[in-house]
């Protein structure tokens, strides 16, 4: 599948917003400590990846109720579905200079994704981590993602890369007052 930028502004990528607030202390201060761990963008890159995947539970998981949306959110209460995961992992790589972008594939509703740019293209990495005994991994060589659309289901990857949440998306999370509502209302198409 070719990646599709939705803004063919590379900056765009790096931008920071409400959702994607990686100027915030507790993105920048997390930023900090795994830059500090690294020995270059790319392995800066699959260390924000573990940390987003293995330390912020899918809130599915693990039964937590709260709706995060905003990435310093995410990353303050530890919790949030693969939208919100997806969000505090982005903020994280712009943190440190790495263009990143929102995706999704289609399920029985909408999953989040990011794609990272290196060697000039766009890889998509799924943060989610997959379902308890499935696990997603960091990759430039292939994707390793949680979950693979079946066409004869109706599922499907979307080939669009987005600098912003997508705005049914955010709405969804944004006006969920716990999870099982959530997960209600979240697009089942784009």
């Amino acid at each position: 599948m070719q990646l599709i930028q939705e803004n063919p502004d590379l900056s765009a990528y790096l931008a920071a917003d409400e959702v994607i607030d990686h100027t915030h202390p507790l993105v920048r201060q997390q930023a900090a400590r795994l830059a500090g761990e690294a020995d270059d963008s790319y392995s800066y890159a699959r260390l924000a990846y573990a940390y987003v995947r293995d330390a912020v539970p899918h809130s599915r998981d693990t039964g937590d109720p709260r709706v995060t949306w905003r990435a310093s959110d995410v990353l303050e209460q530890g919790t949030g579905i693969c939208h919100a995961k997806a969000h505090a992992l982005t903020a994280l790589l712009r943190a440190e200079g790495i263009p990143t972008a929102l995706c999704y594939q289609t399920f029985e509703a909408v999953h989040g994704l990011v794609a990272v740019r290196f060697h000039g293209a766009w890889h998509r990495q799924d943060p989610r981590g997959g379902e308890p005994g499935g696990r997603a991994e960091f990759s430039l060589r292939g994707e390793r993602l949680a979950f693979a659309p079946d066409p004869a289901l109706g599922e499907s990857d979307h080939p669009v890369l987005y600098a912003a949440p997508h705005p049914a998306v955010l709405s969804a999370l944004r006006a969920a007052p716990d999870r099982s509502h959530l997960l209600a209302s979240l697009p089942a198409i784009l």
